[in-house]
Protein backbone atom coordinates (compact mmCIF):
# COMPACT_ATOMS: atom_id res chain seq x y z
CA UNK A 1 0.00 0.00 0.00
CA UNK A 2 2.80 2.38 0.89
CA UNK A 3 4.48 1.57 -2.42
CA UNK A 4 1.32 2.42 -4.40
CA UNK A 5 0.91 5.72 -2.57
CA UNK A 6 4.51 6.67 -3.38
CA UNK A 7 3.94 5.90 -7.08
CA UNK A 8 0.75 7.97 -7.07
CA UNK A 9 2.48 10.96 -5.42
CA UNK A 10 5.35 10.87 -7.92
CA UNK A 11 2.91 10.69 -10.85
CA UNK A 12 0.95 13.73 -9.60
CA UNK A 13 4.16 15.70 -9.07
CA UNK A 14 5.40 14.95 -12.59
CA UNK A 15 2.01 15.83 -14.08
CA UNK A 16 1.88 19.19 -12.28
CA UNK A 17 5.42 20.00 -13.41
CA UNK A 18 4.56 19.07 -17.01
CA UNK A 19 1.41 21.22 -16.87
CA UNK A 20 3.44 24.19 -15.59
CA UNK A 21 5.97 23.85 -18.41
CA UNK A 22 3.24 23.61 -21.06
CA UNK A 23 1.35 26.58 -19.55
CA UNK A 24 4.54 28.67 -19.69
CA UNK A 25 5.94 27.67 -23.07
CA UNK A 26 2.93 26.53 -25.12
CA UNK A 27 -0.23 28.09 -23.67
CA UNK A 28 -2.09 27.54 -26.97
CA UNK A 29 -2.05 23.78 -26.26
CA UNK A 30 -4.39 24.47 -23.36
CA UNK A 31 -7.00 26.41 -25.38
CA UNK A 32 -9.58 23.84 -24.24
CA UNK A 33 -9.24 25.35 -20.75
CA UNK A 34 -10.60 28.79 -21.82
CA UNK A 35 -14.13 29.58 -20.63
CA UNK A 36 -16.88 29.13 -23.19
CA UNK A 37 -18.74 32.38 -22.34
CA UNK A 38 -22.01 30.46 -21.85
CA UNK A 39 -21.70 28.66 -25.09
CA UNK A 40 -20.81 31.77 -27.13
CA UNK A 41 -17.75 31.70 -29.42
CA UNK A 42 -14.54 32.90 -27.82
CA UNK A 43 -13.42 36.34 -29.11
CA UNK A 44 -9.68 36.54 -29.63
CA UNK A 45 -8.13 40.05 -29.95
CA UNK A 46 -5.87 40.28 -32.98
CA UNK A 47 -3.81 43.43 -33.71
CA UNK A 48 -4.70 44.65 -37.18
CA UNK A 49 -2.98 47.07 -39.56
CA UNK A 50 -4.19 50.69 -39.47
CA UNK A 51 -6.75 51.56 -42.16
CA UNK A 52 -5.36 53.15 -45.28
CA UNK A 53 -7.13 56.43 -44.45
CA UNK A 54 -5.11 56.72 -41.24
CA UNK A 55 -1.78 55.95 -42.86
CA UNK A 56 -0.99 59.67 -43.48
CA UNK A 57 -1.98 60.83 -40.01
CA UNK A 58 1.64 61.52 -39.05
CA UNK A 59 3.49 64.71 -38.20
CA UNK A 60 4.59 66.07 -41.58
CA UNK A 61 5.43 69.34 -43.28
CA UNK A 62 5.28 67.85 -46.76
CA UNK A 63 2.51 70.22 -47.87
CA UNK A 64 4.52 73.28 -46.78
CA UNK A 65 7.62 71.98 -48.52
CA UNK A 66 5.77 71.16 -51.73
CA UNK A 67 4.21 74.64 -51.77
CA UNK A 68 7.59 76.38 -51.50
CA UNK A 69 9.99 74.08 -53.38
CA UNK A 70 9.10 75.23 -56.94
CA UNK A 71 9.87 78.85 -56.00
CA UNK A 72 13.37 78.15 -54.62
CA UNK A 73 16.15 78.12 -57.22
CA UNK A 74 19.86 77.37 -57.30
CA UNK A 75 22.20 80.20 -58.31
CA UNK A 76 25.53 79.52 -59.98
CA UNK A 77 27.87 82.46 -60.49
CA UNK A 78 31.25 83.00 -62.07
CA UNK A 79 33.60 85.93 -62.34
CA UNK A 80 36.85 86.69 -64.09
CA UNK A 81 39.72 87.66 -61.80
CA UNK A 82 43.23 88.76 -62.61
CA UNK A 83 46.08 86.40 -61.91
CA UNK A 84 48.34 86.73 -58.88
CA UNK A 85 50.77 89.68 -59.14
CA UNK A 86 53.74 87.35 -58.47
CA UNK A 87 52.74 84.79 -61.10
CA UNK A 88 55.74 85.72 -63.30
CA UNK A 89 58.23 85.29 -60.49
CA UNK A 90 60.32 82.11 -61.10
CA UNK A 91 60.39 81.15 -57.42
CA UNK A 92 56.61 81.63 -57.16
CA UNK A 93 56.03 79.51 -60.28
CA UNK A 94 58.40 76.84 -58.94
CA UNK A 95 56.17 76.28 -55.91
CA UNK A 96 52.75 76.92 -57.48
CA UNK A 97 53.28 75.80 -61.07
CA UNK A 98 51.34 77.28 -63.99
CA UNK A 99 47.98 77.56 -62.28
CA UNK A 100 48.50 81.34 -62.26
CA UNK A 101 50.00 81.43 -65.75
CA UNK A 102 47.04 83.03 -67.52
CA UNK A 103 46.40 86.74 -67.26
CA UNK A 104 42.94 85.99 -65.87
CA UNK A 105 41.10 83.04 -64.41
CA UNK A 106 37.47 82.31 -63.54
CA UNK A 107 36.10 81.72 -60.06
CA UNK A 108 32.71 80.15 -59.42
CA UNK A 109 30.26 80.27 -56.55
CA UNK A 110 26.87 78.95 -55.63
CA UNK A 111 23.88 79.93 -53.56
CA UNK A 112 20.10 79.95 -53.60
CA UNK A 113 17.32 82.36 -54.44
CA UNK A 114 13.55 82.75 -54.23
CA UNK A 115 11.21 83.48 -57.15
CA UNK A 116 9.06 86.45 -56.12
CA UNK A 117 7.16 87.23 -59.33
CA UNK A 118 5.72 85.27 -62.23
CA UNK A 119 7.78 87.26 -64.73
CA UNK A 120 11.09 85.99 -63.34
CA UNK A 121 12.25 88.22 -60.48
CA UNK A 122 14.40 86.41 -57.92
CA UNK A 123 15.34 87.62 -54.44
CA UNK A 124 18.68 86.50 -53.02
CA UNK A 125 21.64 87.66 -50.93
CA UNK A 126 23.98 90.34 -52.24
CA UNK A 127 27.03 88.28 -51.26
CA UNK A 128 25.81 85.41 -53.50
CA UNK A 129 25.96 87.51 -56.70
CA UNK A 130 28.40 90.28 -55.74
CA UNK A 131 31.03 90.87 -58.46
CA UNK A 132 29.62 88.05 -60.62
CA UNK A 133 29.73 88.64 -64.37
CA UNK A 134 27.74 85.51 -65.22
CA UNK A 135 24.70 84.25 -63.31
CA UNK A 136 22.84 81.02 -64.07
CA UNK A 137 19.62 79.87 -62.44
CA UNK A 138 18.69 76.20 -62.02
CA UNK A 139 15.08 75.31 -61.20
CA UNK A 140 13.89 72.42 -59.05
CA UNK A 141 12.81 70.48 -62.16
CA UNK A 142 16.27 70.69 -63.76
CA UNK A 143 15.67 73.61 -66.15
CA UNK A 144 18.35 76.28 -66.39
CA UNK A 145 18.31 79.93 -67.46
CA UNK A 146 20.56 82.98 -67.48
CA UNK A 147 19.87 85.87 -65.12
CA UNK A 148 20.95 89.49 -64.76
CA UNK A 149 21.30 91.71 -61.71
CA UNK A 150 18.48 94.24 -61.29
CA UNK A 151 20.01 95.89 -58.22
CA UNK A 152 21.53 95.19 -54.83
CA UNK A 153 21.82 96.58 -51.33
CA UNK A 154 25.08 95.59 -49.61
CA UNK A 155 24.03 97.11 -46.29
CA UNK A 156 21.14 94.66 -45.90
CA UNK A 157 22.83 91.95 -48.02
CA UNK A 158 19.94 91.65 -50.47
CA UNK A 159 19.83 91.59 -54.27
CA UNK A 160 17.21 91.16 -56.98
CA UNK A 161 17.80 89.22 -60.22
CA UNK A 162 15.73 88.93 -63.38
CA UNK A 163 15.66 85.63 -65.27
CA UNK A 164 16.08 86.16 -68.99
CA UNK A 165 13.49 84.66 -71.37
CA UNK A 166 11.74 82.70 -68.65
CA UNK A 167 8.34 81.09 -68.95
CA UNK A 168 5.70 82.11 -66.39
CA UNK A 169 6.86 80.98 -62.96
CA UNK A 170 5.12 80.21 -59.69
CA UNK A 171 6.28 82.80 -57.13
CA UNK A 172 6.46 82.14 -53.42
CA UNK A 173 3.75 83.45 -51.09
CA UNK A 174 4.91 86.05 -48.57
CA UNK A 175 3.86 85.58 -44.95
CA UNK A 176 2.25 88.49 -43.15
CA UNK A 177 4.80 90.87 -41.69
CA UNK A 178 5.49 90.47 -37.97
CA UNK A 179 3.43 87.24 -37.84
CA UNK A 180 6.38 85.06 -36.80
CA UNK A 181 6.76 84.04 -33.16
CA UNK A 182 9.53 82.41 -31.15
CA UNK A 183 8.89 78.67 -31.16
CA UNK A 184 7.19 78.57 -34.57
CA UNK A 185 8.25 75.70 -36.84
CA UNK A 186 10.22 76.82 -39.91
CA UNK A 187 11.76 75.08 -42.91
CA UNK A 188 15.00 76.17 -44.58
CA UNK A 189 15.14 75.43 -48.31
CA UNK A 190 18.22 75.82 -50.47
CA UNK A 191 21.18 74.13 -52.12
CA UNK A 192 23.70 73.38 -49.32
CA UNK A 193 27.20 72.52 -50.53
CA UNK A 194 25.78 72.16 -54.04
CA UNK A 195 24.24 68.74 -53.31
CA UNK A 196 20.82 69.79 -54.66
CA UNK A 197 17.57 71.14 -53.30
CA UNK A 198 17.27 70.34 -49.61
CA UNK A 199 14.70 70.96 -46.89
CA UNK A 200 15.65 71.15 -43.21
CA UNK A 201 13.39 71.89 -40.26
CA UNK A 202 13.68 73.69 -36.94
CA UNK A 203 12.03 76.39 -34.89
CA UNK A 204 12.41 80.12 -34.51
CA UNK A 205 14.98 80.47 -31.73
CA UNK A 206 14.92 84.27 -31.45
CA UNK A 207 13.74 87.41 -33.23
CA UNK A 208 15.31 90.82 -33.73
CA UNK A 209 18.94 89.72 -33.44
CA UNK A 210 21.29 92.70 -33.88
CA UNK A 211 24.91 93.66 -33.14
CA UNK A 212 26.19 90.56 -34.95
CA UNK A 213 28.52 92.46 -37.26
CA UNK A 214 27.11 90.73 -40.37
CA UNK A 215 25.30 93.65 -42.02
CA UNK A 216 24.99 97.38 -41.42
CA UNK A 217 21.24 97.01 -40.91
CA UNK A 218 20.42 93.95 -38.84
CA UNK A 219 17.14 92.52 -37.59
CA UNK A 220 17.71 88.80 -37.94
CA UNK A 221 15.53 85.77 -37.34
CA UNK A 222 17.56 83.14 -35.49
CA UNK A 223 16.70 79.49 -36.18
CA UNK A 224 18.11 76.05 -35.48
CA UNK A 225 17.01 74.74 -38.88
CA UNK A 226 20.21 73.53 -40.54
CA UNK A 227 21.66 76.26 -42.82
CA UNK A 228 24.92 75.50 -44.60
CA UNK A 229 27.09 77.12 -47.30
CA UNK A 230 24.96 77.22 -50.44
CA UNK A 231 21.76 77.91 -48.49
CA UNK A 232 22.46 81.66 -48.63
CA UNK A 233 19.65 83.46 -50.41
CA UNK A 234 17.25 80.54 -50.00
CA UNK A 235 13.84 80.54 -48.36
CA UNK A 236 12.92 80.25 -44.71
CA UNK A 237 9.22 79.32 -44.73
CA UNK A 238 6.59 78.69 -42.08
CA UNK A 239 4.46 75.55 -41.70
CA UNK A 240 2.15 76.87 -44.45
CA UNK A 241 5.00 77.18 -46.93
CA UNK A 242 4.90 81.00 -46.80
CA UNK A 243 8.12 83.01 -46.92
CA UNK A 244 9.17 84.43 -43.54
CA UNK A 245 12.85 85.14 -44.24
CA UNK A 246 15.87 84.92 -46.54
CA UNK A 247 18.59 82.61 -45.20
CA UNK A 248 21.77 84.64 -44.88
CA UNK A 249 24.39 83.49 -42.39
CA UNK A 250 25.36 80.96 -39.74
CA UNK A 251 27.40 80.98 -36.58
CA UNK A 252 29.91 78.17 -36.98
CA UNK A 253 33.36 77.13 -35.82
CA UNK A 254 33.55 74.30 -38.36
CA UNK A 255 32.00 75.81 -41.49
CA UNK A 256 28.86 73.67 -41.12
CA UNK A 257 25.60 74.10 -39.24
CA UNK A 258 25.81 74.27 -35.46
CA UNK A 259 22.14 75.08 -34.89
CA UNK A 260 22.54 78.87 -35.03
CA UNK A 261 21.43 80.31 -38.35
CA UNK A 262 20.22 83.77 -39.30
CA UNK A 263 17.65 84.94 -41.85
CA UNK A 264 16.57 88.41 -42.98
CA UNK A 265 12.89 88.85 -42.02
CA UNK A 266 10.37 89.12 -44.83
CA UNK A 267 9.30 92.65 -43.78
CA UNK A 268 12.80 94.05 -44.38
CA UNK A 269 13.39 91.89 -47.46
CA UNK A 270 10.14 93.04 -49.08
CA UNK A 271 10.83 96.72 -48.39
CA UNK A 272 14.33 96.55 -49.87
CA UNK A 273 13.14 94.44 -52.81
CA UNK A 274 10.39 96.91 -53.75
CA UNK A 275 12.86 99.81 -53.76
CA UNK A 276 15.35 97.89 -55.89
CA UNK A 277 12.67 96.92 -58.41
CA UNK A 278 11.44 100.49 -58.61
CA UNK A 279 14.71 102.42 -58.72
CA UNK A 280 17.51 99.85 -58.91
CA UNK A 281 18.87 100.89 -55.53
CA UNK A 282 17.84 101.60 -51.93
CA UNK A 283 17.55 105.13 -50.56
CA UNK A 284 18.03 105.77 -46.85
CA UNK A 285 18.25 108.80 -44.60
CA UNK A 286 21.60 110.09 -43.31
CA UNK A 287 22.82 112.97 -41.14
CA UNK A 288 26.58 112.37 -41.11
CA UNK A 289 27.46 111.45 -37.54
CA UNK A 290 29.62 108.79 -35.93
CA UNK A 291 28.05 107.24 -32.84
CA UNK A 292 28.83 104.74 -30.13
CA UNK A 293 26.76 102.94 -27.52
CA UNK A 294 26.52 104.33 -24.03
CA UNK A 295 28.40 102.33 -21.40
CA UNK A 296 27.44 102.61 -17.72
CA UNK A 297 30.54 104.75 -17.15
CA UNK A 298 29.72 107.11 -20.04
CA UNK A 299 26.08 107.32 -18.99
CA UNK A 300 27.11 108.34 -15.47
CA UNK A 301 29.52 110.98 -16.72
CA UNK A 302 26.96 112.49 -19.12
CA UNK A 303 24.09 112.27 -16.65
CA UNK A 304 21.80 109.95 -18.63
CA UNK A 305 20.39 106.46 -18.05
CA UNK A 306 22.62 103.52 -19.06
CA UNK A 307 20.03 102.17 -21.51
CA UNK A 308 19.23 105.57 -22.99
CA UNK A 309 20.61 107.30 -26.05
CA UNK A 310 23.69 107.07 -28.26
CA UNK A 311 26.82 109.18 -27.92
CA UNK A 312 27.75 111.41 -30.87
CA UNK A 313 31.46 110.65 -31.21
CA UNK A 314 32.03 112.63 -34.40
CA UNK A 315 30.28 114.92 -36.87
CA UNK A 316 31.21 115.03 -40.56
CA UNK A 317 32.04 118.54 -41.73
CA UNK A 318 29.33 119.97 -43.99
CA UNK A 319 26.90 117.14 -43.21
CA UNK A 320 23.20 117.72 -42.29
CA UNK A 321 24.05 117.25 -38.61
CA UNK A 322 26.91 119.77 -38.84
CA UNK A 323 24.71 122.37 -40.53
CA UNK A 324 22.02 121.88 -37.86
CA UNK A 325 24.49 122.42 -34.98
CA UNK A 326 25.08 118.90 -33.68
CA UNK A 327 28.40 118.63 -31.83
CA UNK A 328 30.64 115.76 -30.72
CA UNK A 329 29.78 114.86 -27.13
CA UNK A 330 26.05 115.33 -27.61
CA UNK A 331 23.85 112.42 -26.57
CA UNK A 332 21.11 111.62 -29.07
CA UNK A 333 17.94 110.65 -27.20
CA UNK A 334 15.22 110.62 -29.88
CA UNK A 335 14.65 110.79 -33.63
CA UNK A 336 11.30 112.05 -34.87
CA UNK A 337 9.80 111.50 -31.44
CA UNK A 338 10.98 107.87 -31.25
CA UNK A 339 13.25 106.87 -28.38
CA UNK A 340 16.85 105.94 -29.13
CA UNK A 341 18.06 102.99 -27.01
CA UNK A 342 21.44 102.41 -28.65
CA UNK A 343 23.49 103.15 -31.75
CA UNK A 344 21.83 100.44 -33.86
CA UNK A 345 18.34 101.77 -33.12
CA UNK A 346 19.51 105.29 -33.96
CA UNK A 347 20.90 104.08 -37.29
CA UNK A 348 17.64 102.32 -38.16
CA UNK A 349 15.50 105.34 -37.22
CA UNK A 350 17.57 107.75 -39.30
CA UNK A 351 17.73 105.35 -42.27
CA UNK A 352 13.94 105.13 -42.27
CA UNK A 353 13.64 108.90 -42.86
CA UNK A 354 13.26 110.17 -46.41
CA UNK A 355 16.05 112.39 -47.77
CA UNK A 356 14.94 116.03 -47.77
CA UNK A 357 12.61 115.47 -44.83
CA UNK A 358 12.97 117.69 -41.75
CA UNK A 359 12.89 115.79 -38.46
CA UNK A 360 13.21 116.68 -34.80
CA UNK A 361 16.27 115.25 -33.02
CA UNK A 362 16.24 115.21 -29.23
CA UNK A 363 19.70 115.74 -27.72
CA UNK A 364 21.27 116.06 -24.30
CA UNK A 365 24.12 118.61 -24.06
CA UNK A 366 25.96 119.90 -21.01
CA UNK A 367 23.32 118.52 -18.65
CA UNK A 368 20.37 120.07 -20.52
CA UNK A 369 17.90 118.70 -23.08
CA UNK A 370 18.03 120.22 -26.56
CA UNK A 371 15.95 119.76 -29.73
CA UNK A 372 17.29 120.46 -33.22
CA UNK A 373 15.53 120.32 -36.58
CA UNK A 374 17.69 118.50 -39.13
CA UNK A 375 17.04 118.25 -42.87
CA UNK A 376 17.89 114.63 -43.60
CA UNK A 377 20.34 113.83 -46.40
CA UNK A 378 20.75 110.75 -48.58
CA UNK A 379 22.91 107.96 -47.19
CA UNK A 380 25.98 107.41 -49.41
CA UNK A 381 26.36 103.97 -50.95
CA UNK A 382 29.15 102.04 -49.16
CA UNK A 383 32.38 101.58 -51.15
CA UNK A 384 32.68 98.31 -53.04
CA UNK A 385 34.92 95.84 -51.27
Amino acid sequence: MKRLWLIFAQTVTISVAALFVVQTLKPEWLAWRQPSNNGQPQVVAIQQAAPTSDARKVATYADAAQAALPAVVHIFTSQEVRRHPFSNDPVFRHFFGDRFGNDTQRQSGLGSGVVVSADGLVLTNNHVVESADEIEIAFHDGRKAKAKLVGSDPESDLAVLRIADSQPLTPITFAQAESLRIGDVVLAIGNPFGVGQTVTSGIVSALGRTHLGINTFENFIQTDAAINPGNSGGALVDSNGHLVGINTAIYSQSGGSMGIGFAIPVSLAKSVMEQIIKTGTVTRGWIGVEVQDMTPELAESFGVKPDEGALIAGVMRGSPADRAGVKPGDVLLSVGGKRVKDAQVMLDLIAALAPGEKAAFGLFRAGKPLELQIVVGKRPRPPRQ
